[in-house]
């Protein structure tokens, strides 16, 4: 219902005059909030809970025919996204978010409060102590998050620190990790049934843990690896990770930025498999986005592959933005959605068609698989 406008597919609405299990407006407000270009919406009067059910069910069906050859008739028709973020639902939602409450109002009460509650829990718990040191979206907290271990300073704070990591959003991470190696691996054996190196390059890649521990069982091992990553400490750790896992001969790890258009076209070796994770939810603009993919566009081989996820939905949107800091100098973390089909446009704009996606349970993360076009 609340995210209805992100329904893009040619809607028909069947609604049954005369259904007394289910309520009629709460339909018409999905109709008026659907984002689709085609839509239509039908009124049956007479009709009961059952409609394609019902006795003069062939009036429903010969709408429901009509609708269906008539669109697979036809090219699919779909809005541009790639303005999203100065106009639309996911752009008005983000700047509420970040709009400062009325002084003493019982939201910001609230969240105040909350605030307090965290700050007085990372005494005790290491992954809150964590994300007010380094932020909620770091690097660092993102590998903490992945090995899933609490600590603390006493059983309280493990405690604590089990809730923490037990959040909604962090499950959905971990099982976003889970997918960015599924996919990796795909892409990795479809290099090689091409007769095609494996150089994989990440971005973002924080620890870069997902992408070393994507490579447990596989053979032969990719011809390279170059993560990358604005923070120095993510540089140290990553390389030290690196050194524990014994893959110094052919990965490395340098400082580099995400969103530097022309340092990712000069990449050496040209990748044939790109990676990035986690890195463009946490910024709203889509031109600093459509750069980052036009640089790995001009840097990964035709035929190559793109590994990249998206965050179409979150229950704890307010929560992160009232609550937690970010990386960025501790301001607030405030997220802009982006709709599957915005990200999904954004990748096909520098270049790239999707061919696969994977979703957690929830529909919180989203990753995706495409390839560089000719």
């Amino acid at each position: 219902m609340a995210d209805a406008q992100a329904i893009q597919v040619p809607t028909q609405l069947l609604i049954s005059g005369a259904d007394f299990v289910v309520h009629r407006r709460p339909q018409e407000q999905f109709f008026e909030r659907l984002g689709s270009l085609h839509k239509e919406k039908h009124v049956l009067p007479g009709f009961f809970h059952d409609t394609l059910g019902e006795q003069r069910r062939e009036i429903a069906v010969a709408s429901v025919r009509r609708f269906i050859l008539h669109n697979f008739e036809q090219p699919a028709a779909r809005p541009s996204l790639l303005a999203a973020d100065r106009l639309g639902l996911t752009c008005a939602e983000s700047e509420s978010l970040a709009a400062p409450l009325p002084r003493n109002s019982l939201r910001d009460l609230y969240w105040r409060m909350t605030r307090a509650g965290m700050g007085l829990g990372s005494r005790l718990s290491s992954g809150l102590k964590l994300g007010f040191d380094t932020g909620f979206d770091s690097g660092s907290t993102l590998d903490y998050v992945y090995r899933n271990t609490p600590t603390g300073t006493s059983a309280v704070g493990r405690l604590i620190d089990r809730n923490y990591l037990d959040s909604i959003g962090w499950r959905g991470i971990r099982q976003r990790k889970l997918h960015v190696e599924e996919l990796l691996r795909l892409a990795m054996a479809q290099l090689r049934d091409q007769g095609r190196e494996v150089r994989i390059v990440d971005i973002a890649a924080g620890h870069g843990r997902y992408i070393l521990e994507a490579l447990q069982g596989i053979d032969p091992l990719p011809e390279s690896i170059l993560l990358r990553d604005y923070s120095d400490i993510n540089v140290r750790d990553g390389g030290a990770l690196i050194r524990d896992k014994g893959l110094e001969a052919i990965a490395r790890f340098v400082k580099g930025d995400a969103f530097d258009r022309a340092d990712l076209a000069a990449l050496e070796p040209k990748p044939t498999l790109a990676v990035v994770s986690g890195l463009y939810e946490l910024f709203a603009d889509n031109q600093m986005v459509s750069g980052s993919l036009a640089g790995l566009a001009d840097a990964v081989e035709p035929g190559g592959y793109l590994v990249y996820t998206g965050q179409p939905w979150h229950p704890q949107l307010e929560l992160i933005a009232r609550a937690l800091t970010s990386h960025r100098e501790g301001q607030a973390w405030v997220m802009r959605r982006r709709t599957q089909a915005e990200m999904d446009q954004l990748v096909a704009a520098a270049g790239f068609r999707k061919i696969g996606m994977r979703v957690d349970e929830w529909g919180i993360f989203s990753v995706s698989l495409a390839q560089r076009v000719q």
